[in-house]
């Protein structure tokens, strides 16, 4: 064998009870389990686990890594957590498929997401060319790949806020098609984010008929997280179900005051529908605050034809007025229908310099210490940061978060936006942060049933079936934590800081943290839908 990890408490993923084993990697795959009491196999290498638990890598369901995995190839970020597999291309944005007009305005609409881009060579334009890409590069994790809606709408009939014509549904159509047998494993919408919005629900539904026939899901954030959530998820139900298409519901949470106390009547309507058979799943991060850009929360006509006819509304007295009091008295779509409160804003990032003295506070605050009103603020942000300044938002609700992450077809997704002078501490504590504060802290939930809605569960609904189990035969993607200690320490003060309590992660059987540190190890490549 090439590595022999001894004396493991194995939680193999399925939500089964633990056990003690030896685990023999061989050629990157789990070669041999030999359970406490049976002949030990020998390797070249040792590894010895001394009780600690070893489990299948985790699945990052919800990543915003895009460009990081490309730019940084130490990804400690997600490496240090015992992540080996995170899912891109969410929220209907991203850099395939696209052409050269396409991408300069992709690029330029989700700065705040993943930088301007300016140090990467784009060398692709279609998803295939995306994670050829990825597998020439190496990185210290794998990626899968979502095709992204919103960007495929763009390439077809730009930001227009319209109907679809039959020739223009056939481009996506074909889009869409093109990026599922060129390896993605389903498609994402942003439906708060243009220009994927303005998509209705029969052209929603075409796409995902499409999905389907790939045997891929569709993974939206949907229309509404606010007033309209409870409406916004039935929509996605039934829109799934009409097209046949497996369902997967992007962060899935109940937030804003509408909704504190609600997350039992979220989990009613998705018990009621996987009763009624409906292919349905989740994720979520153990986190109360939400993390966007803050041109994000501007109302969606506002957003109309892209980043410069936004610069040029704002730019205009009458039209900003406008838009300030649909933010403030009627609550903006991007907003989810919720006037927005601008002591609940905390600017997280900035592109220009000049606005470093903004992060780290709310709008209000920062209005407060001027003399102005908070929209004053926020209008000079987004003018003078060209609308790529990202933000905090704090909205959500213990209760809510804790029912969520129960539920029986529950993943966990980190969201995590690396970009920012302070991002939020989910992007380098999600998955420590579930097995260190629910479950060994709080008891929210069981250490093996954890395990399996970070492990089997999203490599389920991935339809991989070689990966999320520690099973003989399967990808040597594994994690050696300590449960008495395994805990995530990025604050909301200090977001960038690593977590403790996972001394070894492998990719392919290869070691990318070894003893604590990251390795120069980059065993990471594309993860392709699975014909």
């Amino acid at each position: 064998m090439d590595l022999v990890i001894r004396d493991a408490r194995v939680i193999d993923g399925t939500g089964a009870p633990s056990y003690r084993a030896d685990v023999a990697v061989h050629e990157g795959r789990i070669a041999r389990i030999d359970p406490e009491g049976t002949p030990r196999p020998t390797g070249r290498r040792t590894l010895d686990a001394d009780g600690q638990v070893l489990a299948p890598g985790f699945i990052d369901m919800h990543a915003h890594s895009d460009l990081a995995i490309l730019r940084d190839a130490d990804h400690s970020a997600k490496a240090a957590q015992g992540v080996t597999l995170e899912v891109l291309g969410q929220d209907g944005l991203s850099y395939a498929p696209v052409d050269e007009t396409t991408l300069a305005a992709v690029r330029e609409a989700i700065t705040g997401w993943n930088g301007d881009g300016g140090d990467i060579d784009f060398d692709w334009r279609t998803v295939g060319g995306y994670l050829d890409r990825i597998d020439r590069q190496g990185t210290a994790v794998n990626a899968a790949y979502l095709v992204p809606q919103g960007s495929v709408r763009m390439l077809a009939m730009g930001w227009e806020d319209r109907p679809a014509t039959e020739a223009e549904l056939a481009t996506m159509k074909r889009l869409v098609a093109e990026g599922m047998e060129q390896g993605a494993v389903g498609m994402s919408s942003g439906l708060t984010y243009t220009p994927g919005m303005y998509a209705p629900d029969a052209e929603l539904t075409e796409l995902c008929r499409v999905v389907a026939a790939y045997d891929g899901y569709y993974c939206p954030h949907h229309r509404s997280y606010g007033a309209g959530a409870l409406e916004a998820y039935a929509e996605m139900i039934a829109l799934t179900r009409e097209a046949g298409c497996a369902l997967h519901l992007a962060h899935a949470t109940m937030n804003f005051g509408v909704n504190k106390g609600r997350a039992p009547e979220l989990l009613a309507l998705l018990d009621a529908a996987l009763a009624d058979g409906a292919d349905l799943t989740l994720d979520t991060y153990p986190y109360t605050p939400g993390c966007t850009t803050l041109a994000a929360m501007l109302p969606s006509w506002a957003n109309e034809g892209g980043p410069e006819a936004t610069l040029a509304r704002l730019a205009d007295p009458a039209t900003a007025a406008r838009i300030r009091h649909v933010m403030e008295a009627e609550g903006a779509d991007g907003c989810h229908g919720v006037p927005i409160e601008w002591d609940t804003i905390e600017i997280s990032g900035v592109g220009n310099p000049e606005l470093t003295g903004y992060v780290g506070r709310t709008v209000a605050e920062s209005a407060a210490a001027r003399g102005e009103e908070p929209w004053t603020t926020a209008h000079r942000l987004l003018v003078a940061d060209r609308l790529g300044s990202t933000i905090l938002q704090h909205v959500g609700h213990e209760e809510n978060v804790r029912a969520i992450m129960r539920h029986r077809v529950h993943t966990g997704g980190s969201d995590g936006i690396l970009q920012g002078a302070k991002p939020h501490p989910r992007a380098y504590g999600t998955f420590p942060h579930y097995l260190g504060r629910y479950v060994r802290e709080l008891g929210v939930l069981g250490l093996e049933e954890c395990v399996a809605h970070l492990t089997g569960r999203p490599a389920a609904r991935l339809r991989l079936p070689d990966r999320g189990l520690v099973r003989e035969g399967y990808v040597a993607d594994l994690v050696v934590f300590d449960p008495g200690t395994v805990a995530a320490t990025s604050t909301f003060t200090a977001p960038r800081s690593l977590p403790v309590g996972i001394p070894h992660v492998l990719v392919a059987g290869r070691p990318v943290i070894e003893n604590g540190h990251r390795t120069d190890v980059l065993a990471g490549r594309a993860v392709r839908r699975v014909e």
